[in-house]
C-alpha cells in the first residue's frame, strides 16, 4: 500500500469513505422505504381497482371498488365522524397547545415539571389512553359514578354510551394526549423569538397582550403548520384509540374510516373495499395537508 493510502491503482479509500460509503449505508433505508411504502401504496391502489375479495385479484375492474364505497352508508358515516372528530381534534389541539405554551413562556416557577406533566399523556399509546378513558367515562366506574357517590345523584355523564355524544368522547381522550406535544412545538417556538423585538414593542407603549397577538404569535406560523399536519395525519389514521375508547360503536357512532379500512379489508374479506377506502384515506390527508405546504412554498419563495 503507497503512502497516499491507495491499495491499488485508481483506488482510494478517502474518497471511498467519503463518496460511496455514504451512499452504501443509506441505500438500504432508501430501498426499504420505496418499497414498504411507496411500494405498498401502488399495490393498495391497484387492489382498489380489482374485485379482490378475501385474497388478492389482479383483474382490472374499473370503478367498481369505489362505487360501492361511495354507495355504502356506513363509509358515509364514518366520514361524517371524521369531520366531527378532525375538526374538533385540531382545533383544541392548536388552542390549548398555544395556551399552554404563552402561560410556560412566563417563565413561572415549576416551569419544568409541569412542562413534564404536559409531556406525559404523549408518552403512552393510545391503546392505553383509549383504555384509561374507558374507565374514566364508564358511566358505572368513572366520573358519573363518582359524583353519585358525593351525593349528586341527578348528574348524568354517559356521554360514551350515548350515541349522539360518543364521538366528543375520542375528541377529549385525543386532545388529552396530544395537546402537551402541540405545547412543546409552540413554546420552543416561542422561545425563539428575538427578544429585542419584543423590547422594542415594549418600549413603544405595546401591551403583553399586543405583542402576543401582534408580533409573536403571527411569527409562529411555520409551527402552527407543522403542528397542523401533525394532529391532521393523527385525526385521519386514528384506530387504536377509538377500538380501545369505545370499538367504532354504541353502533357507528364513533366509527372511522380506518376502522371501516381495517374491518372489510381484513375481517370481512372484502379487500378490493378496503384498498378502495384506504386511498380515499390518503387522499383525505393529501387534500388536506397539500394547499398549506403548496402556500408556505410559496411564501418561502417570494420572501
Amino acid at each position: 500500500m503507497t503512502a497516499s493510502g491507495q491499495g491499488a491503482p485508481g483506488f482510494s479509500f478517502s474518497r471511498f469513505a467519503d463518496t460511496i460509503l455514504p451512499k452504501l449505508v443509506i441505500a438500504p433505508t432508501v430501498v426499504a422505504c420505496l418499497v414498504g411504502f411507496y411500494g405498498f401504496i401502488g399495490w393498495t391502489a391497484w387492489l382498489s381497482f380489482t374485485e379482490s375479495r378475501l385474497l388478492p385479484k389482479y383483474e382490472w375492474a374499473g370503478m367498481v371498488q369505489y362505487v360501492e364505497l361511495f354507495g355504502n352508508d356506513r363509509w358515509w358515516t364514518a366520514m361524517q365522524n371524521l369531520a366531527v372528530f378532525g375538526g374538533l381534534f385540531v382545533f383544541f389541539g392548536l388552542a390549548i397547545g398555544l395556551i399552554m405554551a404563552v402561560l410556560l413562556d412566563q417563565k413561572i416557577r415549576g416551569e419544568g415539571a409541569i412542562r413534564t406533566i404536559y409531556l406525559y399523556p404523549m408518552a403512552l399509546s393510545f391503546i392505553v389512553t383509549g383504555t384509561a378513558w374507558k374507565w374514566i367515562l364508564n358511566p358505572g366506574l368513572g366520573i358519573e359514578k363518582l359524583l353519585h357517590d358525593w351525593g349528586f345523584n341527578n348528574v348524568v355523564f354517559d356521554w360514551i354510551i350515548n350515541p349522539d355524544f360518543a364521538i366528543y368522547t375520542v375528541v377529549i381522550a385525543g386532545i388529552w394526549q396530544s395537546s402537551g406535544f402541540v405545547m412543546a412545538l409552540f413554546l420552543a417556538g416561542l422561545r425563539s423569538v428575538d427578544d429585542s423585538i419584543i423590547k422594542a414593542a415594549q418600549m413603544d407603549g405595546a401591551s403583553l397582550p399586543t405583542i402576543y397577538r401582534r408580533i409573536i404569535i403571527p411569527s409562529l406560523r411555520p409551527v402552527f403548520l407543522s403542528a397542523f399536519m401533525i394532529l391532521a395525519h393523527i385525526a385521519v389514521k386514528s384506530f387504536d384509540l377509538v377500538m380501545a375508547l369505545t370499538a367504532g360503536g354504541p353502533g357507528f357512532a364513533t366509527d372511522l374510516p380506518s376502522i371501516f379500512m381495517y374491518q372489510h379489508g381484513f375481517s370481512r374479506g372484502q379487500l378490493g373495499l378496503g384498498a378502495a377506502s384506504a386511498m380515499m384515506m390518503l387522499f383525505t390527508v393529501a387534500a388536506v395537508v397539500m394547499p398549506f405546504l403548496y402556500s408556505e412554498l410559496r411564501r418561502e419563495r417570494r420572501g
